[in-house]
């Protein structure tokens, strides 16, 4: 039965490609996308704990039969995928006209068809290929939106680092198969596959290649111009499925095709947990100054995908220290949280297009979006909006309650070089959440609340629904979590000999393998909140006849009130962090003046500020200057001239006879 669904799953997106191509409209292709998400999430709601059996393709790819199979981890990270795929699907692309939608709808097909096979293939090159598609649809979803009228250089970059990765995938994957002889997964996970010297390099390989994908630094960089220009929606299947199918992807790499012990598999943990930590900290920080929806989403990607990886990083190096309890508790948690995250940040990418269909800009400003819209969209923005704050009862909160708990763990590790770093990501990830807070309150409160100057229309009743549900989603996944976790067993066992998900919850309460240390119930808190809120809302209702409310302006320096003048802007929102980590952010200010009949009559003020990248300029710039210099000399060979074309046949017939006569 599951295999049957994955298999039509499959069908109805291929079949949506090439409908998107033969469709002006496109209708079919929606349609089938749409078809293909909820067989792919009814598929995942079936399988349960359980892989599905293998499947056979019935042929090979180099000496490998191509085989198809989905583990527990692949099940949960697809399923909160494919959710929200389903309604970025169905509400579409806000690209301008219906050709644009087609080929979004195209690339979209493309990047959920290699997502699947990334989660289910294999063998290493069936897998190269998925992955190369995978990314090739992401290019071609923002390429055929036309949103923004610069993408070519976002995605050239977007496809360099991309395929810097590739490479290093491509490269891990050859030492592996070339260790044992073939190219099937399963021979990967065998022990003593590496010796110790090529444990570290592979390590690394693996956290460089699915890393710029995941934007561990210094990849994240192109996150904030990829998706600033396509839609929220193109940003649903980047945030969702693509990164969670990439982190799936490290994740077997890391636990399966490493050996469990040694020194240089510690050397990986440790390098993966710093390079975790600072990548969510530099992406929170640079988010928190963006003033678009999609590239401060964008950046929040990275920092939760960096603190997946920390935390995957902390479930190796227990596994290396002998301890399989805690190795199963962080990576349960590790799908915990990008579960939370792939709803959450789903949610507010789909809201981020209402942003845009209401007022025809994706900037941060006070527009009074939620008075002229309906309520139960601002609900599921809210819901969402809160869960990535980490703030309680939601999904976001659990997660990172669970990230400190299972970081606490580490006092077990005897270690002092791994205690320390564990003690100092628990310290980095601290400032993360605070900082992750003030984001998204400015996010919320300045993107959608306020007075505003303009009449939003309002959204379709699909939208509104969409993340209202989706938001529903999150806290449903936070609620339900006592229910949740037993999903998440087998994979656990299987990957670690230890159930982590019974000893991680107690009735209703949750709880970090023991009850005696810590414990939380959002199940309860979600029944008791509402109850103790009663308590001041009779206390209102009571006082309003003696003590009656009086409205009365904001004070604005003894002057009118005037709500566009002192309505707070993103910038000034964020600058007193700006001015306080500047050494981290390197700001940048210009300030130009346009004058009107002499040098004293200023007719326009244009005022400019960035913030410096850090990797652009002194890592990405000077490569790029490497290449363009190396294009230069080697265009010599494209002069056209016959002679030269002739002689360097010569040279290679000499070399050859050379070889030949002296080569032994």
């Amino acid at each position: 039965m599951q295999n049957d669904l994955l298999l039509a799953m499959a069908v109805l997106w291929a079949v949506s490609f090439l409908a998107a191509l033969l469709d002006p409209s496109a209708k079919l292709a929606r349609i089938g996308i749409v078809l293909g998400c909820l067989c792919g999430i009814a598929s995942c709601l079936t399988g349960g704990t359980h892989p599905t059996p293998a499947s056979s393709f019935g042929f090979r790819v180099s000496d490998t039969l191509v085989q198809f199979q989905l583990d527990a981890g692949g099940h949960w990270l697809l399923l909160f995928g494919l959710l929200p795929a389903l309604f970025a699907a169905g509400l579409n692309t806000t690209a301008p006209s219906k050709p644009e939608r087609r080929y979004w709808l195209a690339g979209l097909a493309m990047t959920l068809l290699g997502a699947l096979g990334v989660f289910g293939l294999q063998d290493s090159m069936s897998f190269l290929i998925a992955w190369e598609v995978m990314s090739i649809g992401g290019a071609v979803m923002i390429l055929g939106e036309g949103v923004s009228a610069k993408t070519g250089t976002p995605m050239l970059f977007m496809l360099s680092l991309l395929e810097v990765g590739a490479v290093a995938i491509m490269l891990v994957l050859l030492l592996l198969g070339n260790r044992t002889g073939s190219c099937a997964f399963a021979l990967f996970a065998a022990p003593g596959t590496l010796a110790t010297p090529a444990t570290l390099v592979a390590g690394l390989l693996l956290l460089f290649g699915f890393g710029a994908k995941l934007g561990v630094l210094p990849f994240y960089e192109w996150f904030p111009a990829a998706y600033g220009s396509g839609s929220g929606a193109t940003g649903v299947i980047f945030s969702g499925i693509v990164l969670n199918a990439a982190f799936y992807s490290l994740s077997r790499g890391i636990l399966q095709w490493l050996p469990h012990t040694g020194v240089w598999v510690m050397s990986v943990a440790l390098v993966m947990i710093i390079a975790g930590v600072l990548t969510a900290i530099l992406a929170i920080f640079n988010a928190f100054q963006e003033e678009d929806w999609r590239r401060m989403l964008s950046l929040s990607s990275a920092e939760n995908a960096g603190v997946a990886v920390a935390i995957l990083g902390t479930s190796l190096l227990f596994v290396a220290s002998g301890l399989p309890g805690p190795a199963a508790l962080a990576w349960i948690v590790c799908l915990l949280h990008l579960a939370a995250h792939s709803l959450a940040k789903s949610t507010l990418f789909l809201t981020a297009d209402g942003v845009y269909e209401a007022n025809q800009s994706y900037v941060i400003r006070q527009t009074g979006l939620l008075r002229n819209t309906s309520a139960i969209f601002g609900v599921g923005a809210l819901l969402a909006t809160m869960s990535l704050a980490a703030m309680p009862p939601q999904s976001g909160f659990v997660s990172e309650w669970y990230i400190f708990q299972t970081l606490f763990q580490g006092m077990q590790v005897r270690i002092v070089a791994a205690r320390l770093t564990i003690a100092l990501a628990a310290a980095g990830l601290a400032l993360v959440v605070a900082v992750a807070l003030a984001t998204f309150a400015k996010l919320f409160g300045i993107g959608l609340l306020g007075d505003g100057n303009t009449e939003p229309s309002r959204l379709s009743v699909a939208r509104c629904g969409s993340v209202f549900f989706l938001g529903l989603c999150v806290l449903g996944l936070a609620v339900g979590m006592p229910w949740w976790l037993p999903a998440l067993g087998q994979g656990s066992l299987s990957l670690f000999g230890v159930d982590a998900s019974a000893p991680m919850r107690d009735g209703w309460l949750l709880v970090p393998l023991s009850g005696k240390f810590a414990f939380i119930s959002p199940t309860k808190l979600i029944i008791a909140g509402p109850l103790l809120a009663l308590i001041p809302i009779v206390l209102l209702l009571l006082g309003r006849k003696r003590f009656p409310i009086r409205r009365a302006p904001v004070w604005s320096g003894g002057r009118r009130e005037d709500s566009q003048r002192i309505a707070t802007t993103s910038l000034a929102f964020s600058n007193a962090l700006r001015t306080f980590y500047g050494f981290i952010y390197g700001p940048t200010h210009n300030l130009e003046r346009e004058y009107d009949h002499g040098p004293y009559f200023v007719t326009r003020l244009i005022f400019n500020q960035e913030v410096a990248p850090i990797f652009g300029p002194y890592l990405f710039a000077p490569l790029t200057r490497f290449v363009q210099a190396l294009a230069r000399k080697v265009s010599i060979l494209q002069s056209g001239y016959l002679n030269f074309y002739n002689a360097l046949i010569g040279m290679l017939l000499v070399l050859i006879l050379g070889l030949a006569l002296f080569y032994k």
